[in-house]
C-alpha cells in the first residue's frame, strides 16, 4: 500500500456527520415510499427545510490536482452556491468560495472551483446554498472531503476505475441496498475514481421488475425518465440525476473525488456522429441533435474542468496532472470517430480519436514527466467489439494481419510512443462488462513496431455482465486473466459486478493494478516496474 495520508478517525466521523451522513441516510419520504412500489413518482428528494434551499442529491469534486478541485452541487431552486474548506472537520480558518447563482438555465447544477490548495492534504468542504435575494436564508449545508495531489513523490497515489453503471435493463434494486460496489470502493478510501464512461444508459428503460432465470425478481426504483429512451434535454438530465437517487452513490461521491469521461450509452448504444437511426422507439432520428442534448446534461451532471473552464472548447478528453507520479490522458472515443464499418479501409486518419485528439494525446504525452502515464480509453484496443453482424464498434476487426480501419491509428500512437522513448504507459477501460487482463507483445503481433505494454479491462459497476470479447492479434495481445459470465446480461444478482485498482509506491515507483470484484475480493494482481518504454 501506498504511504497517502489517509482520512484520521476524528476526520471520518466530521464527514459522517456531514454529508455522509445527511446525504447517505436521507430519509427520501417521496423517493423512498415510490420505491417500495417499484416507481418513482418525484424526481428529486425531499427538502431539507422547507422554502429553503437544499442539496439533497449531494456533493462532488471532479478533476482533482496538487492544487485545484471542482465542486459540484445540485439545488431544488434558484440559489447561490457558497463553498468553504478547511483542513479540519471543525472548519476553523477556514476559506470561503463564492460560486455561482445556479438555476433552471443547468437544471439546478452548479460548480465552484477551487484553486490554491496546499498539495498532498486532506481538504474538508461544506456547501451551503442560500437564497439569491436574501444570503441569510440558507439551507443546511452538505460536507464533503478529498485529499489534493501530492507534490512530492513519496506519498504515492492509489485509485480505482470501472464503468457501465445501470445498464441493460439492471437499475437500482432497494431489496439488496442498491449500488453496494460503491460502498465497496469508498471503504478502500482512494485518493480518486476514475469512471471510464457509460455512466448511465440513456438508451436503456428500466421495467419495475424482471424476473430472473432462477425464479427470484429483480426490482427496479424507475422514475419517469427512465421509462423510456431519452430524447429531450429533459430526459437526458433524468438519466444523470437517476444514479443519484442511490446512497451508496451519495455517500461515496463525498469522500471520493472523480475523473469522469463517457462513452456510447450517455447517449445511444454504438452512437457515432453523423449517425442517422433506424429505431422505431426514437422520434428524434438525427444522433447529432441527442449527443448534444445529452453533452449538455453530462456537463451539468459531473464537475468535469474542460466543460466549466472560462475561454477553452468544451471537449471530454483533457489531461489531469496528479502529481509527480502519475498523469491521467482521459480519451474521447466517440465524439470525434467515423461510421462504424467492417473496418477494413487501408488509409484511415479519422478512426476513433479524429486526427486532433491523436496529435493532441501525442504532444501531451511527449510532454509528460510523470513516472506512469495512464491511458483512459472508454474502449478496449484488441479485443473484437462488434455492431451488429458487419461492422465494428471499437477497434479492433477481428482481421488477425497488419492494421486497417481503426487499428491504423493505434498503431501509429504505439509507434510514437516506443520511437520517442515514452516511459511508463498503462491502458485502462471498461465498456464489455467483465474483467481482463491484456498483455501486447510485439513478438506476437501483425504489426511489430512498438513496444509491450498493458491492457486493463473492469466493468460493470452496477450492469449486466457478458461473456469475453474474441482477441485480434494484429497488436498481439495475450489474455493473462479474465472472468467474465458464461451467458449474455447476467444479472448483478447472479454475476458479480467489478472494479480496479491502481497502486503506485512513493518508494519504489513501482505500480501495482488489482483486478477486483465486488466485496473487495482480489483476482488478479500484477506489478509493474517503473522507468520503461515497454512491460
Amino acid at each position: 500500500m501506498t504511504n497517502s495520508p489517509r482520512n484520521s478517525a476524528t476526520d471520518r466521523r466530521t464527514v459522517l456527520r456531514g454529508s455522509l451522513g445527511a446525504s447517505a441516510a436521507l430519509a427520501l419520504p417521496t423517493t423512498a415510499a415510490a420505491a417500495m412500489a417499484g416507481t418513482v413518482a418525484g424526481a428529486a428528494p425531499a427538502q431539507a427545510l422547507s422554502g429553503r434551499p437544499s442539496a439533497d442529491w449531494g456533493v462532488q469534486v471532479g478533476d482533482v490536482t496538487s492544487s485545484s478541485g471542482l465542486v459540484w452541487v445540485r439545488s431544488d431552486r434558484p440559489a447561490r452556491m457558497v463553498v468553504e474548506t478547511s483542513a479540519t472537520g471543525s472548519f476553523r480558518n477556514a476559506r470561503t468560495w463564492h460560486g455561482p447563482v445556479i438555476g433552471a438555465g443547468s437544471d439546478f447544477t452548479g460548480t465552484t472551483p477551487l484553486r490554491g490548495l496546499p498539495a498532498g492534504e486532506q481538504v474538508h468542504y461544506r456547501v451551503t446554498l442560500a437564497d439569491p435575494d436574501n444570503p441569510r436564508r440558507t439551507g443546511e449545508p452538505v460536507y464533503g472531503t478529498f485529499r489534493t495531489a501530492p507534490a512530492r513523490r513519496r506519498q504515492g497515489v492509489r485509485f480505482l476505475w470501472s464503468g457501465d453503471i445501470a445498464g441493460q435493463g439492471w437499475g437500482i434494486n432497494p431489496d439488496i441496498g442498491g449500488y453496494t460496489a460503491y460502498e465497496d470502493m469508498r471503504r478502500l478510501d482512494p485518493d480518486f475514481f476514475l469512471c471510464s464512461g457509460d455512466t448511465v444508459y440513456a438508451d436503456g428503460p428500466l421495467e419495475p421488475s424482471v424476473t430472473l432465470p432462477d425464479g427470484r425478481i429483480w426490482r427496479n426504483v424507475v422514475t419517469e425518465e427512465k421509462s423510456k429512451v431519452a430524447e429531450t434535454l429533459n430526459e437526458y438530465r433524468g438519466q444523470f440525476r437517476y444514479n443519484l437517487l442511490d446512497r451508496n452513490v451519495r455517500r461515496f461521491n463525498a469522500q471520493v473525488p472523480t475523473i469522469v469521461q463517457w462513452d456510447d450509452h450517455e447517449v445511444r448504444n454504438n452512437w457515432y456522429p453523423g449517425q442517422i437511426l433506424d429505431d422505431v422507439r426514437y422520434q428524434e432520428k438525427d444522433v447529432d441533435v441527442l449527443a448534444a442534448r445529452s453533452f449538455q446534461a453530462f456537463g451539468e451532471y459531473f464537475p468535469v474542468s474542460t466543460l466549466h473552464a472560462r475561454g477553452e472548447d468544451r471537449r471530454v478528453h483533457r489531461a489531469v496532472r496528479y502529481g509527480p507520479l502519475l498523469d491521467v490522458f482521459v480519451l474521447d472515443m466517440r465524439s470525434f470517430r467515423n461510421a462504424n464499418s467492417p473496418g477494413r479501409q487501408t488509409d484511415d486518419t479519422t478512426g476513433i480519436l479524429g486526427a486532433e485528439q491523436l496529435e493532441w494525446l501525442k504532444r501531451e504525452l511527449s510532454r509528460s514527466r510523470a513516472v506512469w502515464k495512464v491511458i483512459a480509453a472508454d474502449m478496449p484496443i484488441g479485443l473484437v467489439v462488434p455492431d451488429g453482424t458487419a461492422n465494428i464498434e471499437a477497434v479492433a476487426q477481428g482481421d488477425p494481419g497488419a492494421p486497417l480501419g481503426r487499428e491504423l491509428q493505434i498503431a501509429d500512437l504505439l509507434r510514437f510512443v516506443k520511437h520517442r522513448r515514452i516511459t511508463g504507459t498503462v491502458w485502462l477501460t471498461a465498456d464489455v462488462h467483465y474483467t481482463s487482463a491484456q498483455h501486447y507483445e510485439p513478438e506476437k503481433a501483425a504489426f511489430k513496431d512498438f513496444a509491450p505494454f498493458w491492457e486493463f479491462v473492469s466493468g460493470p459497476l452496477a450492469a449486466g455482465g457478458f461473456q469475453a470479447n474474441a482477441l485480434d492479434s494484429t497488436f498481439g495481445p495475450n489474455r493473462v486473466f479474465v472472468q467474465a459470465p458464461d451467458r449474455a446480461n447476467v444479472s448483478p444478482m447472479e454475476s458479480s459486478q467489478y472494479f480496479g485498482e491502481v497502486d503506485i509506491d512513493g518508494g519504489s515507483g513501482e505500480l501495482t493494478v488489482r483486478l477486483r470484484a465486488q466485496g473487495n475480493k482480489v483476482l488478479f494482481s500484477k506489478v509493474l516496474k517503473p522507468g520503461r518504454v515497454g512491460q
